[in-house]
Protein backbone atom coordinates (compact mmCIF):
# COMPACT_ATOMS: atom_id res chain seq x y z
CA UNK A 1 0.00 0.00 0.00
CA UNK A 2 1.42 3.48 -1.20
CA UNK A 3 1.25 6.05 1.53
CA UNK A 4 3.02 8.65 0.91
CA UNK A 5 4.08 10.32 -2.38
CA UNK A 6 6.49 13.77 -2.19
CA UNK A 7 8.73 15.09 -5.08
CA UNK A 8 12.21 17.15 -4.66
CA UNK A 9 13.69 18.95 -7.48
CA UNK A 10 15.43 15.65 -8.43
CA UNK A 11 14.63 12.55 -6.00
CA UNK A 12 10.95 11.11 -6.07
CA UNK A 13 10.13 9.74 -2.76
CA UNK A 14 7.26 7.27 -2.80
CA UNK A 15 6.65 5.13 0.90
CA UNK A 16 5.14 1.83 1.11
CA UNK A 17 4.08 -0.66 3.97
CA UNK A 18 4.90 -4.24 2.97
CA UNK A 19 3.11 -7.03 4.41
CA UNK A 20 5.78 -9.78 4.51
CA UNK A 21 4.67 -13.46 5.05
CA UNK A 22 8.39 -14.39 5.80
CA UNK A 23 8.79 -11.70 8.92
CA UNK A 24 4.62 -11.92 9.61
CA UNK A 25 5.20 -7.89 10.14
CA UNK A 26 4.73 -5.15 7.52
CA UNK A 27 7.62 -3.58 6.79
CA UNK A 28 8.10 0.31 5.53
CA UNK A 29 9.98 1.05 2.52
CA UNK A 30 10.88 4.67 1.92
CA UNK A 31 11.90 4.46 -2.28
CA UNK A 32 14.06 7.19 -3.35
CA UNK A 33 14.02 7.44 -7.27
CA UNK A 34 15.52 9.81 -9.84
CA UNK A 35 13.22 11.81 -10.87
CA UNK A 36 13.09 11.71 -14.26
CA UNK A 37 13.40 7.84 -15.28
CA UNK A 38 14.07 7.65 -18.91
CA UNK A 39 15.50 4.23 -19.15
CA UNK A 40 14.39 1.94 -16.50
CA UNK A 41 17.04 -0.43 -18.10
CA UNK A 42 19.57 1.56 -16.58
CA UNK A 43 18.25 1.62 -13.80
CA UNK A 44 20.38 0.68 -10.48
CA UNK A 45 19.03 -0.47 -7.06
CA UNK A 46 20.98 0.19 -3.78
CA UNK A 47 19.13 -1.09 -0.75
CA UNK A 48 19.42 0.23 2.66
CA UNK A 49 19.34 -1.71 6.24
CA UNK A 50 18.17 0.38 9.20
CA UNK A 51 16.18 2.44 6.14
CA UNK A 52 14.78 4.69 9.01
CA UNK A 53 17.43 6.65 9.04
CA UNK A 54 19.10 7.44 5.71
CA UNK A 55 16.84 10.75 5.64
CA UNK A 56 18.00 12.33 8.54
CA UNK A 57 21.81 11.45 7.29
CA UNK A 58 21.39 13.37 4.08
CA UNK A 59 20.36 10.82 1.69
CA UNK A 60 17.88 12.51 -0.45
CA UNK A 61 19.97 15.56 -0.87
CA UNK A 62 23.28 13.87 -1.76
CA UNK A 63 21.57 11.76 -4.42
CA UNK A 64 20.67 14.60 -6.40
CA UNK A 65 24.31 15.70 -6.81
CA UNK A 66 25.34 12.17 -8.20
CA UNK A 67 26.12 12.05 -12.25
CA UNK A 68 25.91 8.83 -14.04
CA UNK A 69 23.34 6.56 -14.87
CA UNK A 70 20.04 6.74 -12.45
CA UNK A 71 20.46 5.25 -8.96
CA UNK A 72 17.35 4.37 -7.04
CA UNK A 73 17.59 4.04 -3.47
CA UNK A 74 15.21 1.75 -1.36
CA UNK A 75 15.19 2.39 2.55
CA UNK A 76 14.02 -0.90 4.48
CA UNK A 77 12.88 0.01 7.79
CA UNK A 78 13.89 -1.84 11.02
CA UNK A 79 11.35 -4.02 12.66
CA UNK A 80 11.39 -4.02 16.45
CA UNK A 81 13.05 -7.42 15.80
CA UNK A 82 16.07 -5.93 14.44
CA UNK A 83 18.37 -7.49 16.50
CA UNK A 84 17.41 -11.36 15.57
CA UNK A 85 16.33 -10.38 11.74
CA UNK A 86 19.91 -9.32 11.29
CA UNK A 87 23.12 -11.23 11.64
CA UNK A 88 23.66 -14.25 9.36
CA UNK A 89 21.41 -16.39 7.56
CA UNK A 90 23.13 -19.62 8.25
CA UNK A 91 23.20 -19.53 11.84
CA UNK A 92 22.63 -17.29 15.18
CA UNK A 93 25.66 -16.12 17.28
CA UNK A 94 26.52 -17.71 20.04
CA UNK A 95 24.15 -16.21 22.31
CA UNK A 96 21.42 -16.96 19.73
CA UNK A 97 21.09 -13.56 18.41
CA UNK A 98 19.92 -13.13 14.59
CA UNK A 99 17.93 -16.26 14.93
CA UNK A 100 15.65 -14.71 12.23
CA UNK A 101 18.35 -13.37 9.68
CA UNK A 102 17.53 -16.63 7.48
CA UNK A 103 13.71 -15.10 7.20
CA UNK A 104 15.20 -11.56 6.81
CA UNK A 105 16.99 -12.95 3.85
CA UNK A 106 13.94 -14.75 2.08
CA UNK A 107 12.34 -11.60 2.54
CA UNK A 108 15.14 -9.59 0.46
CA UNK A 109 15.31 -12.28 -2.08
CA UNK A 110 12.18 -13.70 -2.38
CA UNK A 111 9.90 -10.42 -1.59
CA UNK A 112 11.19 -7.28 -1.61
CA UNK A 113 13.30 -7.37 -4.95
CA UNK A 114 10.59 -9.40 -6.98
CA UNK A 115 7.82 -6.32 -5.56
CA UNK A 116 10.06 -3.97 -6.58
CA UNK A 117 10.33 -4.84 -9.93
CA UNK A 118 7.30 -5.27 -10.18
CA UNK A 119 6.09 -1.74 -9.01
CA UNK A 120 8.88 0.10 -10.97
CA UNK A 121 8.16 -2.43 -13.95
CA UNK A 122 11.86 -2.93 -13.49
CA UNK A 123 12.21 -6.38 -14.88
CA UNK A 124 16.21 -6.46 -14.45
CA UNK A 125 18.04 -3.70 -12.51
CA UNK A 126 21.14 -3.07 -14.16
CA UNK A 127 23.05 -3.35 -10.86
CA UNK A 128 22.07 -4.05 -6.80
CA UNK A 129 23.89 -3.30 -4.23
CA UNK A 130 23.15 -3.22 -0.46
CA UNK A 131 24.41 -1.22 2.53
CA UNK A 132 23.62 -1.37 6.07
CA UNK A 133 25.01 0.08 9.77
CA UNK A 134 26.62 -1.25 12.44
CA UNK A 135 24.49 -5.23 12.78
CA UNK A 136 22.72 -4.04 9.85
CA UNK A 137 25.95 -3.63 7.72
CA UNK A 138 26.86 -7.71 8.52
CA UNK A 139 23.55 -8.03 7.68
CA UNK A 140 23.84 -6.43 4.23
CA UNK A 141 27.51 -8.14 3.64
CA UNK A 142 25.66 -11.41 4.45
CA UNK A 143 23.17 -11.23 1.78
CA UNK A 144 25.36 -9.91 -0.98
CA UNK A 145 28.00 -12.69 -0.32
CA UNK A 146 25.44 -15.95 -0.64
CA UNK A 147 23.60 -14.30 -3.07
CA UNK A 148 26.21 -12.85 -5.78
CA UNK A 149 23.87 -13.83 -9.12
CA UNK A 150 21.79 -11.00 -7.45
CA UNK A 151 24.03 -8.58 -5.66
CA UNK A 152 27.21 -7.29 -7.11
CA UNK A 153 28.00 -4.70 -4.11
CA UNK A 154 28.29 -4.44 -0.25
CA UNK A 155 28.59 -1.70 2.13
CA UNK A 156 29.25 -1.87 5.29
CA UNK A 157 29.61 1.24 7.76
CA UNK A 158 30.95 0.27 11.20
CA UNK A 159 29.73 -3.07 10.12
CA UNK A 160 29.47 -6.05 13.50
CA UNK A 161 31.70 -8.29 11.91
CA UNK A 162 33.08 -9.74 15.83
CA UNK A 163 29.61 -11.90 15.23
CA UNK A 164 31.00 -15.22 16.57
CA UNK A 165 30.57 -18.40 16.89
CA UNK A 166 31.42 -18.55 21.08
CA UNK A 167 31.78 -16.10 24.21
CA UNK A 168 35.60 -15.04 24.91
CA UNK A 169 34.97 -17.65 27.57
CA UNK A 170 33.78 -20.69 25.57
CA UNK A 171 37.63 -20.55 23.91
CA UNK A 172 36.87 -18.69 21.59
CA UNK A 173 39.55 -17.85 18.78
CA UNK A 174 39.99 -15.13 16.30
CA UNK A 175 41.15 -17.01 13.84
CA UNK A 176 37.92 -19.20 13.32
CA UNK A 177 35.47 -18.01 15.35
CA UNK A 178 34.45 -15.05 13.54
CA UNK A 179 30.91 -16.29 11.58
CA UNK A 180 31.49 -13.81 8.48
CA UNK A 181 35.10 -14.47 8.12
CA UNK A 182 34.49 -18.01 8.80
CA UNK A 183 32.09 -18.14 5.54
CA UNK A 184 34.54 -16.10 3.50
CA UNK A 185 37.27 -18.53 3.95
CA UNK A 186 35.26 -21.25 3.38
CA UNK A 187 35.27 -21.02 -0.56
CA UNK A 188 31.65 -21.07 -0.79
CA UNK A 189 29.12 -17.87 -1.99
CA UNK A 190 31.22 -14.75 -3.14
CA UNK A 191 32.18 -13.40 -6.80
CA UNK A 192 35.65 -12.24 -7.31
CA UNK A 193 33.52 -9.72 -9.48
CA UNK A 194 31.91 -7.91 -6.69
CA UNK A 195 32.53 -5.27 -4.98
CA UNK A 196 32.75 -4.20 -1.34
CA UNK A 197 32.67 -0.88 0.54
CA UNK A 198 34.11 -0.28 4.32
CA UNK A 199 34.05 2.46 6.91
CA UNK A 200 35.43 2.37 10.22
CA UNK A 201 35.58 5.50 12.91
CA UNK A 202 38.85 5.27 14.95
CA UNK A 203 36.59 6.27 18.03
CA UNK A 204 34.16 3.39 17.09
CA UNK A 205 34.88 1.86 20.13
CA UNK A 206 37.43 1.60 22.90
CA UNK A 207 37.63 -3.00 23.02
CA UNK A 208 41.03 -4.35 22.15
CA UNK A 209 40.31 -7.85 22.87
CA UNK A 210 43.81 -9.09 21.49
CA UNK A 211 45.32 -6.20 23.07
CA UNK A 212 47.23 -5.05 19.54
CA UNK A 213 46.49 -1.40 19.94
CA UNK A 214 43.80 -1.80 17.18
CA UNK A 215 39.84 -0.94 18.32
CA UNK A 216 38.20 -4.16 17.41
CA UNK A 217 35.84 -2.95 15.13
CA UNK A 218 38.98 -2.00 12.51
CA UNK A 219 40.98 -5.37 13.31
CA UNK A 220 37.74 -6.97 12.50
CA UNK A 221 37.10 -5.17 9.27
CA UNK A 222 40.50 -5.33 8.12
CA UNK A 223 41.27 -9.36 8.89
CA UNK A 224 37.76 -9.52 6.54
CA UNK A 225 39.01 -7.39 3.96
CA UNK A 226 42.48 -9.62 3.78
CA UNK A 227 39.59 -12.73 3.87
CA UNK A 228 38.28 -11.39 0.62
CA UNK A 229 41.69 -10.96 -0.85
CA UNK A 230 42.26 -14.45 -0.05
CA UNK A 231 39.39 -15.85 -1.97
CA UNK A 232 40.50 -13.69 -4.92
CA UNK A 233 38.71 -10.61 -5.08
CA UNK A 234 41.01 -7.75 -6.35
CA UNK A 235 41.78 -4.97 -4.27
CA UNK A 236 41.18 -2.87 -7.07
CA UNK A 237 36.75 -3.92 -6.07
CA UNK A 238 37.51 -2.86 -1.96
CA UNK A 239 37.74 0.76 -0.93
CA UNK A 240 38.63 1.05 3.07
CA UNK A 241 37.23 4.45 4.56
CA UNK A 242 39.29 4.88 7.90
CA UNK A 243 37.20 7.89 9.68
CA UNK A 244 39.81 10.08 12.18
CA UNK A 245 38.02 10.46 15.45
CA UNK A 246 34.60 8.71 14.00
CA UNK A 247 32.47 7.11 16.28
CA UNK A 248 29.42 4.11 15.86
CA UNK A 249 26.52 6.90 14.91
CA UNK A 250 24.84 8.47 12.47
CA UNK A 251 26.81 11.72 12.14
CA UNK A 252 30.32 9.43 11.26
CA UNK A 253 28.12 7.55 8.71
CA UNK A 254 26.30 10.72 7.43
CA UNK A 255 30.25 12.10 7.22
CA UNK A 256 31.00 8.87 4.82
CA UNK A 257 28.15 8.57 2.47
CA UNK A 258 29.41 10.76 0.10
CA UNK A 259 32.36 9.25 -0.53
CA UNK A 260 30.26 6.11 -0.78
CA UNK A 261 27.94 7.40 -3.12
CA UNK A 262 31.18 8.45 -5.61
CA UNK A 263 32.75 5.11 -5.06
CA UNK A 264 29.61 3.13 -5.91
Amino acid sequence: MRIVAAEGTAVHVESFEYASAFLRRSVRLDCYLPDPVEDPTALRLLLFNDGQDVATMGLPALLETLNGPPLMCVGIHAGKNRLQEYGTAARADYKGRGAKAFLYTHFVVQELLPYLSRTYNVPTFASCAFAGFSLGGLSAMDIVWNHPHLFQTAAAFSGSFWWRFKGYDQGYAESTDRIMHAQVLSGRGGACSQRFFFECGTSDETADRNGNGVIDVIDDTLDLISALRSQGVPASNIRYLEVPGGRHDRATWASALPEFLRWL
